[in-house]
């Protein structure tokens, strides 16, 4: 857990953060926390590691690599969600790690501006591409008969980015890429935001598992 002194500093880090009400106290994040940076802006993310300890482990460990460096947001759908963490510039797909295990039974829900982890129709397929949810997509949520979509973090800071990733103009590109962006929106970086006593990742070469989808459009 980041300390209220952490928060604060993660706080006046983000650019266009908006103080707190006079009178209210900010509530620390829980989880770890990222800071994405995009060519839209920055978009900051808490982690849920108390509910998807796995996928958090997973996705953590592509941050410390760098992984998300450089890649872009390759599918955008107005009214549902925006997608990245897979391709280049050059549309050119990253190599990747070992699927991790769905999550998806856990309990957090494909709510609006929750990130969730895109997969095959497999359910422990997914390995580093992400979504945002731009709505309430309780229909991609894991249940007693189903697995659905590992919802694995909320944007703290940064739905302002997020609608504006949504509102860039879109073409087809053969049917790999039906919803991609006119103009690259660039995952610029993404790193760890500032706390202590982090557990050291262990990150390990792994076979490139089968192409990752975004859940379907409801």
């Amino acid at each position: 857990m980041l300390s209220i002194s952490i928060a604060w500093l993660l706080a006046a880090q983000v650019a266009g953060a908006a103080p707190a009400p006079a009178g209210e106290a900010r509530v620390p994040p829980k989880g770890p926390v990222v800071i994405m940076e995009t060519s839209k802006g920055r978009i900051v993310i808490e982690l849920d590691r108390a509910r998807a300890p796995l996928t958090v482990a997973n996705f953590i460990k592509y941050v410390r690599g760098g992984f998300y460096d450089g890649t872009i947001f390759h599918r955008v759908i107005p009214g549902f969600m925006i997608q990245g963490g897979g391709y280049d510039q050059q549309l050119v797909e990253q190599p990747t790690r070992l699927p991790v295990q769905n999550e998806s039974k856990n309990g957090p829900s494909n709510r609006r501006g929750t990130v969730a982890m895109a997969r095959t129709s497999a359910p422990d397929s997914a390995t580093a591409q992400f979504y945002i949810n731009l709505k309430d997509n309780t229909q991609l949520d894991g249940s007693t008969a189903a697995f659905g979509y590992t919802v694995f973090g909320d944007v703290l800071e940064g739905m302002d980015v997020v609608d504006r990733i949504a509102a860039v103009p879109t073409r087809a590109r053969d049917q790999m890429f039906a919803n991609l962006p006119v103009e690259a929106v660039v995952i610029k970086r993404v790193r760890e935001a500032p706390s202590s006593g982090r557990p050291a990742a262990q990150p390990s070469a792994s076979p490139k598992p089968a192409a990752i989808t975004a859940p379907q459009t409801p």
